[in-house]
């Protein structure tokens, strides 16, 4: 869609907005519906109204006039999104974006932030949950755009890189032999959640081969010389040095100093030098100034300064701060994240 078209889309949105304000609000509500619709199948009409917030007299005319659009179908399990209610899901979003004003606040935390691109996604208050879910979409999406043969991808733990994996489909991959490899080792104990299983399973999802970094991400430098002796790690290690596109989650200092089993005396430490992000085996304050070093396996700090391809994905406004940080790092990141999120970093 050229410049042109995106400026007539954008009057005669608000002049629907001036001449029917109403239209905003139902457009929004009918899409709510149809992304809970879509990614709950099959529903009942009780959930559906329990995560909107709405009397279920009130879901049972909207969703019938989804039916009479052909947008959904009922059956006796509950309601499922049609082939035609999924691709105007998929058009729709760009109207919301619009509709929401999110356009602008995209433009405006890329430019805050001076960094390459910025996908904000609306908010949905009462399941944030199915945020997360459309921020791992969005990223999956635009991963897929810039996959090369041959390429190395490098992506790391956590709920919403699991999302990532989750969301990737097959649709219009036109490569192949891609490697899948973790950006950094065990954290945690949910094995869902773990670097080592997400690239396993995106791998799967793009047709590709992966390696396994079989270590937790907290090991001393010493012990990590001594299994480096190992073929199979130092095959993984090697293979953590050629990732040309790395993926990863943002989080917040504290909240992974606790993920890795520091004391309450040095998580306040970190918090008196002002830490507010953790990656790549370093804390940082929200200038982007290192303020602690830890020992940690995987992609290093100078290897991420020069990836062209860095897409970072993370929903919540807590994380405002630690998106500051990693921003100064590389001015290449294309950042993914949630209204609530970005609103907050315009601030």
């Amino acid at each position: 869609m050229d410049i042109k078209q995106n400026c007539d889309i954008e009057m005669i949105i608000n002049i629907q907005k001036k001449m029917v304000p109403e239209i905003t609000e139902t457009f929004v509500q009918r899409y709510n519906l149809l992304r809970l619709i879509h990614y709950y199948q099959p529903i009942g009409r009780r959930n559906l109204a329990n995560f909107m917030g709405m009397g279920e007299r009130v879901i049972r005319g909207e969703v019938g006039i989804l039916k009479e659009q052909n947008l959904i179908e009922i059956k006796a399990e509950g309601m499922n999104t049609t082939g035609l209610g999924e691709n105007t899901l998929e058009k729709t979003r760009m109207f919301i974006h619009w509709f929401k004003g999110l356009k602008d606040i995209e433009e405006q935390v890329k430019d805050k932030l001076q960094i390459k691109e910025v996908f904000v996604i609306p908010e949905f208050e009462r399941d944030p949950e199915l945020v997360i879910r459309e921020v791992g979409r969005v990223t999956s999406i635009y991963l897929k755009s810039i996959l090369k043969q041959n390429a190395v991808v490098g992506i790391t733990g956590g709920h919403t890189m699991a999302m990532v994996a989750e969301e990737m489909t097959d649709e219009q991959l036109k490569i192949s032999n891609v490697t899948v490899v973790p950006g950094r080792g065990g954290l945690g104990r949910e094995v869902e959640k773990q670097a080592n299983t997400i690239a396993a399973k995106l791998a799967h999802k793009l047709k590709g081969t992966y390696k396994l970094l079989h270590m937790p991400d907290n090991i001393s430098k010493d012990i990590l010389k001594s299994l480096l002796q190992d073929p199979n790690v130092k095959e993984a290690v090697d293979c953590i040095e050629n990732i040309e596109i790395l993926v990863f989650g943002i989080g917040r200092a504290d909240k992974l100093a606790a993920r890795r089993g520091l004391d309450k005396g040095k998580i306040e430490e970190l918090l008196k030098q002002y830490a507010v992000a953790e990656a790549f085996g370093y804390y940082f304050d929200k200038s982007g100034r290192i303020v602690q070093e830890v020992d940690t396996v995987g992609v290093s700090l100078e290897h991420y300064k020069k990836l062209k391809h860095v897409i970072a994905a993370a929903a919540g406004a807590e994380k405002a701060e630690a998106i500051m940080a990693i921003s100064e790092l590389n001015k290449n990141l294309v950042l993914v994240i949630d209204e609530s999120l970005a609103k907050k970093l315009t601030k």
